[in-house]
């Protein structure tokens, strides 16, 4: 399976020691996060330098702020510096976020449209992922990127929403089939309660964006609480199955602790990740 992790830390030498251990447990990849150490492609740089073969992803770079060229010449500079491709996961992010900046979201599909565009004209080689969950969304990943990166999609998502319209767009613009990558916080925990509270409490605010709340609602769950990835090990492997066989290409995993020795809960979670990965 194509598991893979999120990545980056508040220090470059513990996101490489992060990359290193990520390596050699078997796992496929690693997603940085947009603001991870004020620029992600800081870490993945170094991170990228003393690894081999893991792929080193952003989840996600946001559209608005950064020229498309620029972009494209950060994403070259880190891949030269390191030998090997970046996945650049891009996104508009989210009408608060934007119109903060002082961006107006109005067309914001044809924006990431004119983006994807763009970066395919000036470096055709990167692999660009585009944060998609409405349809328009994904009707130009599938037909101007390699793919989509997801948070917040379960399996039910994914194969009824998801899958059907980005592997449709890319039939029809004559593309290979496309990656879909679905984000998802996992706990391993045998109290599912516990655990849906504890993921509430970290990750309940993304609850409160529309965009979320609609892949939420396609997936049939009302909270992040209820599409996270928890129960025993058992439990644990059949809804990461469950994502794969929805039509899922990869897996990223956001561990996170429950209980009092949170130490032990993300070990005991990465345990079950980390041999999933060798399937």
């Amino acid at each position: 399976m194509k598991i893979g992790l999120s990545g980056g830390s508040s220090t470059v030498e513990r996101a490489v020691e992060q990359a290193l251990e990520a390596e050699r447990e078997g796992f496929s990849s690693l997603w940085f996060a947009g603001a991870v150490g004020g620029d992600p492609l800081v870490q993945m740089a170094f991170a990228g330098k003393a690894t081999q073969s893991i792929e080193l992803g952003t989840s996600v770079l946001q559209t608005y702020p950064c020229h498309p060229q620029l972009q494209a010449n950060r994403v070259k500079a880190v891949s030269t510096a390191i030998g090997r491709s970046v996945t650049l996961g891009i996104g508009p992010s989210h009408q608060p976020v934007v119109e903060r900046l002082g961006y107006r979201y109005e067309h914001v599909a044809r924006h990431v449209e004119e983006y994807v565009t763009a970066l395919s004209q000036l470096d055709p080689e990167i692999p660009v992922l585009v944060a998609a969950l409405g349809p328009r969304l994904l009707e130009v990943a599938g037909r101007l990127a390699r793919g989509t990166i997801l948070w917040m999609a379960n399996a039910r998502a994914v194969e009824s929403h998801v899958a059907p319209r980005i592997s449709k767009a890319a039939a029809a613009a004559g593309r290979p089939d496309p990656r879909i990558v679905a984000g998802l916080p996992v706990a391993v925990h045998d109290d599912v309660d516990e655990a849906r509270s504890a993921a509430l409490d970290q990750f309940g605010g993304y609850g409160a964006l529309p965009n979320y709340q609609r892949i939420l609602a396609h997936g049939g769950v009302d909270s992040p609480a209820e599409a996270a990835i928890v129960g025993n090990e058992e439990a644990v492997a059949g809804q990461i199955e469950r994502l794969f066989a929805a039509g899922a290409t990869d897996v990223w995993a956001a561990p996170f602790p429950v209980g009092q020795d949170r130490a032990a809960s993300r070990r005991r979670t990465r345990a079950l990740l980390a041999d999933l990965a060798k399937r």
